[in-house]
């Protein structure tokens, strides 16, 4: 059995998230944009919606097995935008925000098998440049 440093979860709050549809492209997200910018009528929302496009991008290029999601208040400036996603079949969805707490001393080895035990269990994502994951409901279909 491979040894798994000690972690620790602790829950923070559960948020109201937009997911976007199982079927995701590159193309997806150009035609996303493409979209949306018409709902980004200043600089200020503008830099907001090429931010949030290259969340999407990132996500969609890690391969990753969990849906990508977003705070439905980081994507309020929106507007009426919001309501186009869910027109696109973006999934509105409560999402567990967890602080995940690893020993310091712990090398990139042990917590890449932390994360491999971790993602065994739940569908998660990090929440980037943070110590926090979101965790998604089990009754969501696995990607």
């Amino acid at each position: 059995m491979k040894e798994i440093p000690k972690f620790r979860l602790d829950f923070i709050k559960q948020e109201k998230h937009l997911l976007l549809p199982t079927t995701t492209s590159i193309i997806v997200v150009q035609n996303l944009y493409d979209v949306l910018f018409q709902y980004a009528i200043n600089a200020e929302k503008e830099k907001k919606l090429k931010y949030f496009i290259n969340l999407l991008e990132s996500h969609i290029k890690s391969k990753t097995r969990a849906p990508f999601s977003i705070p439905l208040e980081e994507l309020e400036f929106l507007d009426d935008g919001l309501q186009e996603l869910k027109l696109l079949n973006w999934l509105e969805a409560p999402v567990s925000v967890f602080e995940l707490f690893l020993d310091e001393s712990v090398d990139e080895e042990k917590k890449e098998k932390t994360f491999d035990l971790l993602q065994d269990m739940i569908i998660f994502n990090f929440v980037k440049d943070s110590s926090r994951i979101y965790v998604y409901p089990s009754n969501l279909t696995i990607y």
